[in-house]
């Protein structure tokens, strides 16, 4: 009868760690990407009475409750904040404790601090790639670092090397008609970001099936009479361009004496895609379809965003968009190893797997969209059912202490 004292309080314990562990459900009902923990009883070793062959077997009670993280998805609410992140699918994000330690978040209010890095809203350091190779372009092979936001900043100008024109030649002009000369201007830039229009004319030759061009910017633009680009088109009877080949080097114009003090420019005009020409004759309105060249005048940063994917994008104040980082994941076998840390982070445990780290989208990895979070996974109306159904586990089990204790004074009573 005395283990009953011990059983009863055993269970007063595990159902007030249960209490504790709802209530901490509860209390996050609100944060974004936490998830729920449950409460798992086992019972202690039983006792046999009698000969010992098991006829009779009382327990000793309920053991300290295991406690376990249930990682499933959570509804994806969309915030549109640029620098709101979710995660659907498995995976972490990875994140550097101002202590240096690496923890493991599926948080995704992100923000930058004043020196320009990408954290958390409780301060811990997202981790990534930021660092450009030479052609611009992000290099993912490196180790993850530090993701830094180039908050602030003037992007300098970029002089065009290359323009392009996809276009259309009237078949059916005639030499020295109204329809037998065409133009189309693009915009170029120079070392200092000073904007000027290079046009292009082209004009039907008496020749079947061959036009002259030009390309020039206007005489104000420099200190001296421009030399413009000229040369001649030549096309099949299928309206294909034949002259010049794509094997041939591509017509430059170089300008030299630019008004502004400028260095001297050299545009290659990019007759070709890959081996298609850009340019073709039917017996259609001369027309453009499509323009591009590669610079770009000097821009302030308007705004920093993270899009679908991870990818960090700084856009600026000439309409560019530009890649300057990307967040990593990271996959664990086990997650429900892991240890809780606070701040809606993880820690590895003894018996956590190695992370696995790289890019959103691959190995096993989910995805990462941007402008939503991860809502929370606590169902409250499971919640308050477990309340109850572990308020009365306690009251059931406090009333057995009452009991034994009545019972152990009608024994001591026996002696009187």
């Amino acid at each position: 009868m005395l283990t009953s004292f011990s059983t009863a309080l055993s269970a007063l314990n595990a159902n007030s760690t249960a209490i504790d562990v709802t209530g901490n459900n509860l209390a996050n009902l609100n944060t974004p990407g936490f998830k729920t923990s449950v409460v798992s009883f086992h019972d202690l070793v039983t006792q046999s009475l009698g000969a010992g062959f098991g006829t009779t077997q009382v327990g000793f009670g309920v053991g300290t409750p295991v406690t376990l993280r249930q990682f499933t998805q959570g509804a994806l609410q969309t915030t549109n904040g640029p620098l709101d992140v979710a995660i659907q699918g498995d995976g972490f994000f990875v994140v550097k404790t101002p202590q240096g330690n690496q923890e493991y978040s599926r948080g995704g209010n992100l923000q930058v601090d004043l020196t320009g890095l990408l954290t958390t809203a409780t301060g811990e350091r997202m981790q990534g790639w930021s660092t450009l190779n030479a052609d611009g372009s992000l290099n993912t092979n490196a180790a993850i670092g530090d993701i830094s936001v180039p908050t602030g900043t003037l992007k300098a100008p970029i002089t065009t090397k290359n323009v392009s024109l996809d276009l259309n030649l009237n078949a059916a002009a005639t030499a020295g008609g109204a329809d037998g000369t065409f133009s189309t201007p693009i915009e170029i830039h120079d070392s200092l970001g000073e904007s000027h229009i290079l046009t292009f004319t082209f004009t039907k030759s008496s020749t079947a099936n061959e036009w002259s061009y030009s390309a020039t910017i206007p005489a104000s633009d420099t200190t001296a009479p421009p030399v413009p680009l000229t040369g001649t088109l030549t096309f099949d009877s299928n309206g294909n361009l034949t002259s010049p080949l794509s094997t041939d080097p591509a017509p430059a114009l170089t300008i030299t004496g630019l008004a502004d003090g400028a260095s001297d420019m050299t545009v290659n005009w990019n007759l070709f895609k890959g081996s298609t020409p850009r340019i073709t004759q039917f017996d259609q309105t001369s027309a453009t379809s499509a323009l591009a060249q590669d610079g770009s005048s000097a821009a302030n940063l308007i705004r920093v965003g993270i899009g679908d994917g991870g990818t960090i994008l700084a856009q600026y104040s000439n309409g560019q968009q530009v890649v300057v980082g990307q967040l990593a994941m990271a996959t664990i076998r086990n997650p429900q190893s892991l240890i809780a840390a606070g701040n809606s982070n993880f820690t590895l445990s003894a018996r956590s797997a190695l992370p696995a780290i790289g890019q959103p989208d691959s190995g096993g990895r989910g995805s990462v969209l941007g402008g939503s979070v991860e809502s929370s996974t606590v169902d409250i109306a499971q919640q308050f059912t477990n309340l109850i159904i572990f308020q009365r586990a306690y009251s059931a089990n406090a009333r057995v202490i009452t009991t034994v204790d009545q019972l152990s004074q009608e024994t001591i009573n026996l002696k009187q």
